[in-house]
């Protein structure tokens, strides 16, 4: 019925999908290591580094350095916040501190009083100017 085959896909399955919650009236201060997402609906004082995506809830806040692969805030962030593919600050977001991203996305509402660099602008805008002006870009 069951063969280590399966097992072992199942295991794998479950690995991937690791989901972590610090949950409503939860506060945890310290560093965190993971290779899943995080979901912070309490209070998170400290370092957290994920590959994976960080998703601040409304009544969620991390005051601290956070290194994800992505991230949606709707709640509070104060720190150093480092995302290298997309963080999305929705309409309720309140964003303060250092920030370096891939893309930024926001809603209206969101605030977001940081400094803020993104990874591959300059790049990016270098090679567009060069075709405006009717250059090629060079590879």
């Amino acid at each position: 019925m069951f063969n280590s085959k399966n097992k072992k896909e199942s295991i794998v399955d479950r690995k991937s999908t690791n989901r972590n919650i610090i949950g409503k009236g939860t506060k945890i201060t310290g560093d965190l290591i993971s290779e899943g997402d995080f979901r912070i609906d309490g209070e998170f004082e400290g370092t957290l580094n994920t590959k994976g995506r960080v998703i601040i809830g409304k009544e969620g806040f991390i005051n601290g350095n956070v290194q994800c692969t992505n991230a949606d805030v709707e709640g509070k962030f104060s720190g150093e916040f480092n995302v290298s593919d997309t963080l999305t600050a929705k309409t309720t977001a309140y964003i303060t501190g250092n920030v370096t991203v891939g893309q930024l996305s926001t809603e209206p509402g969101a605030a977001f009083n940081a400094t803020c660099n993104m990874k591959g602008a300059v790049k990016e805008l270098g090679k567009e100017t060069n075709v405006k002006k009717g250059k090629q870009a060079s590879a």
